[in-house]
């Protein structure tokens, strides 16, 4: 738990509060799915998608294009647990060496894999960050990409609906590379349980050479504030997915949050 605050505490680089915070566009965290169900290849794929589109011209022209020409970015693994050893500290990204900068801490980063996958915990945590960085963006948001549902942990539900609460988007990045017919579409739990606030959307990624696109795609229209609707699904209408169908499926799953799944 200490460990946890410290980590927060020296992201943030100041205590909580937004006292002469800076201001920029968008504060934009990026939170990556490194759990067990990602398989190495995946992890590089993912990792190469994001250094790539962080170097890339349309990314910093969407940067550039905005009100201020600024944003803030910072980025986190997470599986069952926060890798707190993942956490980039925000940087302000208002030029092409500082989006290079930020590409290069990334790429030189070890891949790893953990196990289970909360999506809770990396919206809690997300939540968290963003709540006590010394930066005052017009939109905050926290882009989730994951390979599956949420097993582990609270309620995802319960997690977005305070995060949005606190007027914080959520958007997704459902990696369908191998689905599972089990869980059904995972674009549609993450519409449907995950995703949330004004404008937010999710894109699916079914083949491996399509990663660097969407990640692309999906950092330009966060950045830029336009959505284009046959890029995204929205978080819209009644919800069909089983917002509880990974904690489900996992065997002898017990959980103080869900006491009428205990075996």
């Amino acid at each position: 738990m200490f460990k946890v605050l410290a980590i927060i505490l020296a992201f943030s680089g100041i205590s909580m509060g937004t006292a002469g915070a800076e201001e920029v566009d968008v504060e934009l965290l990026l939170a990556v799915d490194i759990s067990g169900s990602m398989d190495i290849e995946e992890a590089q794929v993912q990792r190469t998608g994001y250094v790539e589109a962080l170097k890339h011209p349309d990314f910093l022209n969407a940067v550039e294009g905005g009100y201020l020409g600024r944003i803030a970015l910072g980025y986190f693994e997470w599986a069952g647990m926060i890798n707190e050893d993942s956490v980039i500290a925000w940087h302000v990204i208002d030029d092409a060496e500082d989006a290079l900068a930020f590409a290069a801490r990334l790429q030189a980063r070890p891949i790893g894999i953990r196990r289970a996958t909360s999506i809770s915990n990396a919206i809690i945590f997300g939540t968290t960050l963003i709540e006590s960085n010394k930066f005052s963006g017009a939109r905050r948001i926290i882009d989730i990409s994951g390979d599956g549902p949420n097993n582990f942990g609270g309620p995802v539900t319960t997690a977005r609906a305070n995060s949005v609460a606190r007027g914080i988007v959520i958007n997704g990045l459902a990696i369908m590379i191998r689905p599972s017919v089990a869980l059904g579409p995972l674009d549609q739990y993450y519409g449907d349980c995950v995703i949330g606030g004004a404008g937010s959307f999710v894109l699916a990624v079914h083949e491996p050479e399509d990663f660097g696109f969407a990640i692309r795609q999906k950092l330009i229209l966060e950045v830029s504030g336009r959505t284009r609707a046959e890029h995204f699904q929205l978080a819209a209408g009644e919800a069909v997915s089983d917002c509880l169908i990974g904690e489900k499926l996992r065997p002898g799953f017990v959980d103080p949050f869900y006491p009428e799944l205990r075996r």
